[in-house]
């Protein structure tokens, strides 16, 4: 299954890159992403797009600890509600929990956070179970700057686990990333962080409240074959509308072996492509701000009026009366009727 992660979760790249002196829109480029996910830190994209955007971004500005220096300054509460989630622990052990419970629902899928005790050692474990390898290291160390920040966060800016480990054959420049991440690195089969087991009792010294109590139940970001299509339908809308052979070559197969899926799933990609508009267009007339025009062109309509109709036979209704009964608080089943 194709992981997906929200654009939050790289952090402020585009802020380093062009602080950097280099230049934002080649690296977008070089990673095949819309320059328009800067301002939408909620977008889901494919993880190893989010693998390869931090690559690219670190080659630009030549800086090997980048992905440290994101995580970093973003923070654990940079995460949205994930990161706000975990702060609302009451104790380092409950965060840790939270954070691992909730990493696939609320951030990131097809990655693995699991904490282990062992001889008065905890060690907890980040593991990337998406088939990529481009960036694969950079985004351990990415996580590893996030997981720093929650320990810091319970135990003070100045504390530093036992060691801190990343996967690979080999580290390069590992002596400035020890010194941006303030910890000690190894190498072994799995990243994480090694530290005393008796420091997960630590108590939070500025607990949160939690907006949302019930966000545990929420089901996975992408938990199969259509929604994964489906989010890269919407990623690629906000540049253009995608095309099939866009589609079939990010999710890595061949245009028949993708259509042979979506038949084996009762569907077309036409009728997926149909279904992601729609919800879209709900989602966009829901923001007053936006005209229906614009949103016509949002959506990959040449003319507002062919979105018009479409909506119209999605709906019963034009896209007007749609919005109108949002505002009025009336039910789309009531304008209806």
């Amino acid at each position: 299954m194709l992981g997906l992660t929200k654009v939050r979760s790289m952090g402020p790249v585009a802020d380093a890159v062009e602080r950097a002196g280099g230049n934002v829109a080649r690296v977008f480029r070089h990673a095949d992403l819309p320059l328009q996910l800067i301002d939408q830190p909620d977008q889901l994209i494919p993880l190893r797009d989010q693998l390869c955007l931090v690559e690219h971004a670190a080659r630009e500005i030549g800086d090997p600890a980048l992905s440290a220096r994101l995580s970093l300054d973003c923070g654990i509460a940079g995460l949205g509600l994930y990161g706000q989630r975990v702060l609302s622990a009451a104790r380092l052990d409950a965060a840790i929990s939270w954070a691992n419970v909730l990493i696939s629902s609320l951030l990131q899928s097809s990655t693995h956070l699991q904490l282990t005790v062992r001889g008065g050692v905890a060690k907890w474990s980040y593991v990337v179970t998406d088939a990529c390898t481009v960036g694969r290291q950079k985004n351990e160390i990415l996580a590893l700057g996030y997981m720093l920040d929650l320990g810091r966060q319970f135990m003070g800016r100045s504390w530093a686990p036992t060691r801190g480990v990343v996967s690979g054959p080999m580290l390069q420049a590992r002596t400035t990333l020890e010194m941006t991440l303030g910890a000690d690195l190894s190498l072994d089969a799995v990243a994480g962080l090694c530290f005393p087991a008796p420091q997960l009792a630590t108590p939070n010294p500025a607990r949160s409240a939690c907006p949302n109590d019930g966000c545990a139940d929420n089901g996975p970001i992408a938990d199969d074959f259509l929604a994964c299509v489906e989010h890269l339908i919407q990623l690629k809308l906000l540049e253009n509308r995608p095309s099939i052979d866009w589609i079939s070559h990010r999710l890595g197969l061949s245009r028949r072996s993708f259509q042979r899926r979506l038949s084996e799933r009762g569907t077309t990609f036409d009728a997926v492509m149909r279904t992601t508009l729609e919800r879209r267009a709900e989602a966009l007339l829901a923001n007053a701000d936006r005209s229906i025009s614009q949103i016509a062109y949002d959506l990959g309509y040449g003319d507002p009026a062919h979105f018009a109709r479409a909506f119209l036979a999605w709906k019963g209704m034009s896209p007007r009366a749609w919005r109108q009964g949002l505002r009025r608080g009336v039910s789309a089943r009531a304008v209806l009727h």
